[in-house]
């Protein structure tokens, strides 16, 4: 729960059941890079096929002007089919510059792998209908008939053993490659330049199905070698599951010990959170997250996420393994069931508070309370990690990038008591700076003057204090958790918890 930027981690109220998101399955996303050492091949074996690509590019124009200007300075009639074939030497030099500009962009180590990939399948197809195009129509000026296969073929298959990635969009790629092949023979048909049967589409469509079909294959055989690398090297023990969250800092995912049965939840930051392309930032960075790692792990509270393992990856990305949580968020709860009783409310927020105490005794700041499970769109991270939050829960100091302490974890604790307590969020606006402005600026109205339910004065009062401007204003944590036992109210404790879960979930 407190290990640094939040990704989403809610309290975790024990008998309440568990708040760790029970997201989606996105196994076929993107979820892993490809090991460092594999992406590097990839780049240099990339640029080697652009320039030869290149090379082959370029020929073919400059022997064809060469030719043009030795017809003209010999007086000579230059033959009409020499000249139709000009036309579309133009399309050989934009093959061969785009060639030029990919090895020019592929040397650049700053330029990420994803990107990287994203312009190659442009490039695939940019030389797929190049190809088609001009093979077409010269041999057909030569012969007067079509070609029962052109190149385009052999590059479908090439390009993703060259530029391994997600078989899907491999796929996607490969298939908008081969169509090449027949739109290439209908443009020149409508144009005049050659005069197509049903053979030759058939044929040209038979060839890129297969090209298309060995593609995917490939794709699937690479890119699972490259991921399961990846997995093995990068998180030495843990086999990675589920996608489970996704957020400004990076991702959860659902993760199972090779050797053990226990599940495990693991959270990793992405690179460029420890310092991008800046070294010095990085490693100073991941300091930082090493010493709260090892604060967390020796956290004992029942309602704190255990931290099993933590390390760096040699592509710098950090991960926390950590206790996999079954259950619901607290956001999901009040959107499904509606606002909860005082006493409930009260009941986690004394879990909440026994947890931040032990971890703000020493020296842990969460950043980011929040009744949500799964990480948001709107949730904020920087460089570094130096501040990140959700708005809506964000204190008025960290909002204005002030320096912030675990009274900042307070004022989230008040959001969150204020949303469990109302199904309203302290502020609403338009736009999340909208939402931090207001924070920073007006006053919140009471629980009680908002929800439809009763809250007790006294509760009142104390989410109101937390939620004070000024940081010294707002109670400890073992502060909130005294006055909350004091508060007169309908009883909720482990019991009446338990009954309410096998009314409600069941499972």
């Amino acid at each position: 729960m407190l290990i640094g930027p939040s990704l989403g981690e809610s309290p975790k109220p024990r008998g309440e059941g568990s708040d760790r998101p029970r997201g989606p399955s996105d196994s076929g996303h993107l979820s892993t890079v490809l090991p460092p050492d594999l992406l590097d091949q990839v780049r240099g074996r990339f640029r080697l096929l652009t320039v030869l690509l290149f090379c082959g590019f370029v020929f073919d124009p400059l022997f064809y002007f060469f030719k043009w200007i030795t017809l003209e300075v010999r007086g000579l009639e230059i033959p009409a089919d020499f000249i139709a074939k000009g036309y579309f030497q133009l399309a050989y030099l934009g093959a061969a510059l785009a060639s030029a500009a990919l090895w020019w962009i592929a040397r650049n180590p700053r330029i990420p792998p994803s990107r990287l990939h994203n312009i190659g399948l442009g490039y695939e197809i940019l030389v797929c209908f190049v190809i088609a195009l001009t093979s077409n129509l010269e041999y057909y000026l030569s012969y007067r008939i079509i070609p029962n296969m052109d190149w385009v073929p052999s590059v479908v298959i090439l390009f993703p053993l060259v530029l391994p990635g997600p078989p899907r969009r491999m796929l996607v790629a490969a298939a908008i490659a081969a169509a090449m092949s027949p739109f290439a023979i209908l443009l020149l048909e409508l144009t005049g330049h050659v005069q197509g049967t049903a053979d030759s589409y058939l044929s040209s469509i038979l060839h890129g199905l297969f090209a298309v079909a060995f593609a995917y294959m490939g794709a699937r055989v690479v890119y699972g070698l490259g991921r399961e690398v990846a997995r093995a090297r990068e998180l030495g023990s843990y086999q990675l599951g589920d996608l489970l969250g996704r957020g400004g800092m990076g991702e959860v995912y659902r993760a199972t010990h090779r050797m053990l049965a226990r599940p495990a939840a693991i959270k990793l930051i992405r690179p460029e959170m420890l310092g991008g392309a800046d070294p010095g930032g990085a490693e100073m960075a991941i300091r930082r997250f090493r010493r709260e790692a090892e604060v967390a792990a020796s956290l004992r509270s029942p309602h704190t996420v255990e931290l099993y393992d933590f390390g760096v990856t040699p592509d710098r990305t950090f991960y926390f393994v950590m206790e996999l949580l079954q259950g619901t968020d607290l956001e999901s709860l009040v959107r499904q069931k509606g606002p909860l009783p005082a006493g409930r409310v009260i009941y986690l927020l004394r879990q909440v508070c026994e947890s931040l105490e032990e971890a703000h005794a020493r020296g842990l700041v969460h950043r980011d309370i929040k009744p949500a499970g799964e990480p948001r769109e709107n949730s904020f991270a920087t460089a570094h990690g130096q501040v990140a939050g959700t708005p809506g829960y964000m204190a008025p100091e960290v909002a204005m990038g002030e320096s912030f302490d675990g009274r900042a974890d307070m004022y989230a604790v008040g959001c969150v008591a204020y949303y469990l307590l109302t199904g309203r969020m302290v502020f609403e606006a338009g736009n999340a700076m909208a939402v931090l402005a207001r924070h920073m600026r007006d006053t919140p109205q009471a629980p009680s003057a908002v929800g439809e339910q009763g809250v007790p004065a006294e509760l009142d009062r104390l989410v109101l204090q937390c939620l004070a401007k000024a940081a010294t204003a707002r109670p400890s944590a073992d502060e909130l958790s005294r006055a909350l036992s004091l508060v007169d109210t309908a009883p909720w404790g482990e019991e009446q918890a338990m009954q309410w879960w096998k009314t409600n979930q069941p499972a």
